[in-house]
Parts: C-alpha cells; structure tokens; sequence
C-alpha cells in the first residue's frame, strides 16, 4: 500500500503537499521510491546505504535518483533542430546555459502497480512548444536476492516522431572511507572530451594512458570526473558492469545492457560549504550530452512506437 508522509512545516514538503512513497523488500534489499519524479531514493543491503538518499518528501539534491527523459544529461542554450524545425527547452542549469535532464523529474508520477518487492510507475509530460510530443513514461522498481532491477519504458502516443534518451540518476556509495580511496572499475575504452566552462561535448578521446583509465580498478584519488565514457566492452550475454569498491571491504555496482551505449561518471566535486564527493554518479545514457543537437546515438521514436533501457545495482 502507498505511504503518504505529510510534513507540514518542513522545508523538505514540496508546495505543502503530501508526498507519496513506496517501500520494497527482497531478500537483504530494501528500496524506497517517491511518486515525486519517480525516484530512487534510498536503496540498502543488509541496512547498508547503496546510494547517497536524500531527505523524506524533498527536494531533490542534485538530481539524486532520478530518472532523466525525454533526455539525459544537458541540452546546450536549450535549443535544438529536430526534421528542420527549431524548438527551445527551458533553461534549467542557468550558470551553464542548458537544458539539464529533460522534462519528467519534477513531475508527480502514477502508481501502476505495487507489491512488496515491486513498483511501478508513470508519467506523462504535457506536450510544449519545445517538446511537443506525447511521450508516456514508465518505470519499474523490482528487487531481488541479486539487487534492484530498473527498467524505463517510453511509448511515442502522439502523431509525430519525437527525439528521445534516457538514463537514472543514482550516486553509488562503496562504503565509508572518502571517496578518494574508493577503487574503480569502468569498462569503457573512450571518454567524451568536454568544455571546462559549460560541459559541452568536444571530442572523444581514448582513456589509453589517461587519469580516465579505470578499465583495471585502481583508487579514484583526487581526479574529478563528469565525463561520458564509450567503448563500452559488453559480455556474451549484452551486459556491461562497473564496480566501485571501498578499501574495507564494502562495494556496489550497476550492470546493464547494449541499450545503453554510454556512460556519465560524476565524482560530485562541490565547493565549500557544500558537502563535497559524497558520492559516485553513475549513469547508464541511451546517448551522449546535447545529442539532440549532435545527433549521436539520439532515439527517433515513432507514432506508436515503444523503447525500453534496464539497469540494475547490487552490492558488490
């Protein structure tokens, strides 16, 4: 049953209004998951924090388990060309100038289905002169012995083509030395070259060589990462994992498929009095930054037309 949890007065109530969650279990996995953006936010094993949470009822810090579509990542100045016609997107990261992680997260989502180790929800963006498309949402939440599965489903219900990416928004946590002595894992052969200033793609470049290399683990250190990551080496069954390891013995991980062919590691680098590093993003992208203007790996989803991603986190 959903759990709505009122707290009036606190600034962690969005607009003084209830904010609806749901709790689920399987083995030693416990999840929490708001209706508000459909996020991800708490998950555990054996009481361990998996990823960083955030407070009950909001909001958000950071984007925190969230899942980012129509697209993932940013849009430069808000302004592409889909089939020649140009549209504009509100601006959302203004120090940047960019549309930052689509349309979906500061929408209520709608419980289609709950049970004790599953949920599922909806959600479907009025259409807008800058995406004016009718594109539903789904996702589902499903633990297991193995960890949480997630799997987000777009269905094109409008009578245009519509430019379409995806991907969560979770920051892992290995456990609890500084992030700097966390060792990782990425099995990924290039990364996407950004401005320092805005973040906007340049070029990618080989990790041969480079502070980006993770494809053997070795501690994070000091290096700052928000950087997209490709050449991803997926197994004989289509899946790809990383590992991000705490030097006590405590680790997490994400595991998923060709879909995803792209890969954001953030090592969330804030300055005082911010809290800073507390965690690693790691996000699984359909496409690159601003692929709707470079048109890199960018889903057109048809009339009708559905597209489903899936990942999943575990302890490691």
């Amino acid at each position: 049953m959903e759990r709505r949890l009122l707290q009036a007065g606190r600034q962690a109530v969005t607009q003084n209004r209830a904010v609806t969650e749901y709790k689920i279990r399987a083995g030693e996995y416990t999840a929490t998951i708001t209706a508000q953006a459909g996020a991800l936010r708490e998950l555990r094993h054996r009481g361990r924090d998996l990823i960083v949470p955030f407070p009950e009822g909001g909001p958000i810090p950071d984007y925190r388990g969230i899942v980012a579509a129509p697209w993932p990542n940013r849009i430069a100045d808000g302004r592409y060309t889909f089939d020649g016609t140009e549209y504009e997107v509100p601006v959302n990261e203004p120090e940047r100038g960019c549309a930052l992680h689509g349309l979906v997260f500061p929408q209520d989502w709608t419980l289609e289905s709950h049970d004790e180790s599953s949920v599922t929800l909806s959600c479907t963006p009025e259409p807008t002169p800058g995406y004016p498309h009718t594109v539903r949402i789904g996702v589902e939440y499903r633990l297991s012995g193995d960890g949480l599965y997630s799997r987000v489903t777009a269905s094109n219900a409008g009578a245009t083509a519509a430019p379409y990416g995806v991907c969560p928004h979770p920051y892992l946590v290995a456990g609890p030395a500084p992030l700097d002595e966390w060792i990782l894992e990425v099995p990924a052969g290039e990364f996407l070259e950004v401005t320092p200033d805005r973040l906007l793609p340049k070029e990618t470049r080989t990790v041969e060589d480079h502070g980006f290399d993770f494809r053997s683990p070795r501690a994070i250190g000091v290096t700052e990462i928000d950087h997209a990551f490709t050449d991803i080496a997926f197994d004989g069954a289509g899946q790809a994992r990383m590992l991000v390891r705490d030097p006590g013995g405590t680790g997490v991980g994400m595991a998923w498929d060709r879909t995803c062919q792209w890969i954001q590691i953030h090592t969330a680098d804030k300055q005082p009095p911010a809290p800073n590093r507390l965690g690693l993003a790691v996000e699984p992208m359909t496409c690159p930054p601003d692929a709707f203007n470079s048109g890199v790996d960018l889903i057109r989803l048809e009339p009708g037309a559905t597209h489903e991603a899936s990942w999943s986190i575990f302890a490691a």
